[in-house]
């Protein structure tokens, strides 16, 4: 069954990402609690939101996101931007830190990538390729990301 075959692909991906985050575990201490680091999966997501627009994503209130935001700025996972055209407004944009944890889901990514393209012929690509992207852009309206954003990115430092 199709929806079978998506949640096993899904799962094998976090699986995959979770094996790698644990390994870097055995020589030092987990910096970022579970939630922490839901919560950066979903700032990263959003593409350098407020703390507003990830409350709202979040579905938590703003001093709850607040806190969030605090901690995950002081473990060095996240900075505020201030915005160009509203000095009052602050962007968050992950550093270096998360996206070296980022990265590792990335170069799986790219790894399945290689093989498809090995396995595959070059029209099953295609077909592949727009078949995900209409999945993504079409068939997953619950996950719109745009309606949690109240900016437009050139408004960003």
């Amino acid at each position: 069954m199709l929806a079978d075959i998506i949640v096993e692909i899904y799962d094998k991906c976090r699986i995959y990402f979770l094996m790698k985050i644990f390994s870097r575990f055995e020589n030092r201490e987990a910096t970022l609690t579970t939630v922490e680091s839901f919560s950066m999966e979903c700032i990263h997501a959003l593409g350098e939101p407020t703390v507003a627009e990830f409350a709202a994503m979040m579905g938590i209130s703003a001093p709850n996101a607040a806190y969030k935001v605090n901690s995950l700025i002081q473990k060095g996972y996240i900075e505020k931007v201030q915005s160009k055209d509203d000095r009052r407004e602050f962007f968050l944009r992950p550093t270096r830190k998360f996206m070296d944890y980022y990265d590792i889901g990335l170069i799986y990514g790219r790894k399945l990538e290689a093989r498809c393209r090995e396995r595959f012929s070059k029209e099953d690509l295609e077909k592949l390729e727009s078949m995900m992207k209409i999945i993504s852009d079409e068939l997953m309206p619950e996950l719109d990301l745009s309606r949690f954003k109240t900016h437009k990115n050139d408004e960003k430092a």
